[in-house]
């Protein structure tokens, strides 16, 4: 298919009369990883990673990977009956909403199971301070409000990924200080940048030290949910930071487990001899 890269791993052959589900997981996100590692080597199950190819250089698991989009819902469609997909798992991120539409969309069209492995939402304590919106556009909205932080000019630590910077050149007069993994497209940033590109996941003391050293008003982030980006609020919460926290788009009508072993679990389901390991 163009504009994607597939890479295959050497697997151990199976017999003739072990039919082997073929499993699409739509990826991108820490559960995805695991539950690819749990699936390693498995000889019952034929599993697919599917990236967005957002990041230029993710970590690869050892089974089979498809990098790049399919082309919307029909060419989701087109892809999974070529492919002879059995059942998908959709790990995507929790933003990664058209993503999870068209896979509901395709799958049900074509009398496919999914499921959908999701991590918890933060959930906001009486020690945080969260102004909570619908979108990225109603934070930045609420930096244009002066009354609120009771200054014009502001320090912002953007946590919301290198392809959702665009919103905010609305309100040019504060700082931004934007940390993604990969550098963002130049056209799309604020004109008062900061760039700093790392890969986390951070500890509590090296957000402590980040939140302190910029001196910031406030942090915009998108609620993600899960622990690999969860030191970055408690260090907010910690230094009295108010947080801008951007909620999550309405879910697909999909059903939703929250853990890599209850998604194997949904998988046994499907697999008439099942080797599948707990984790």
């Amino acid at each position: 298919m163009a504009g994607c890269r597939v890479l295959y791993w050497k697997a151990k052959p199976m017999p003739a009369s072990l039919h082997a589900l073929r499993l699409l997981i739509l990826g991108g996100t820490t559960e995805a990883t695991m539950l690819c590692q749990a699936l390693e080597g498995q000889s019952n199950i034929a599993p697919i990673l599917s990236l967005a190819g957002v990041t230029r250089a993710p970590h690869l698991p050892k089974i089979a990977v498809k990098i790049g989009g399919f082309g919307g819902r029909n060419g989701l469609r087109h892809w999974l009956q070529q492919n002879a997909i059995e059942a998908v798992i959709d790990a995507t991120h929790p933003f990664a909403a058209t993503m999870s539409h068209n896979a509901a969309l395709a799958c049900n069209a074509l009398n496919i199971p999914l499921l959908r492995l999701e991590r918890p939402a933060w959930q906001p304590t009486p020690q945080d301070c969260w102004h909570t919106v619908p979108n990225l556009q109603a934070a930045a909205h609420m930096l244009a409000t002066p009354a609120l932080w009771g200054k014009k000019h502001l320090t912002v630590f953007l946590t919301t990924g290198r392809k959702e910077t665009a919103p905010f050149q609305a309100v040019p007069q504060h700082h931004y200080v934007l940390r993604s993994i990969d550098a963002p497209d130049a056209a799309a940033l604020p004109p008062h940048t900061t760039l700093i590109t790392a890969r986390g996941p951070f500890d509590l003391a090296a957000e402590i030290a980040t939140l302190r050293h910029y001196q910031f008003d406030c942090i915009v982030t998108k609620n993600s949910g899960g622990n690999a980006t969860f030191p970055k609020i408690e260090a907010a919460q910690q230094l009295n930071i108010p947080v801008i926290m951007v909620n999550r788009p309405a879910p697909a009508a999909t059903p939703c487990v929250a853990t890599t072993t209850q998604a194997l679990h949904w998988l046994k389901q499907y697999q008439p001899a099942s080797t599948l390991r707990d984790v």
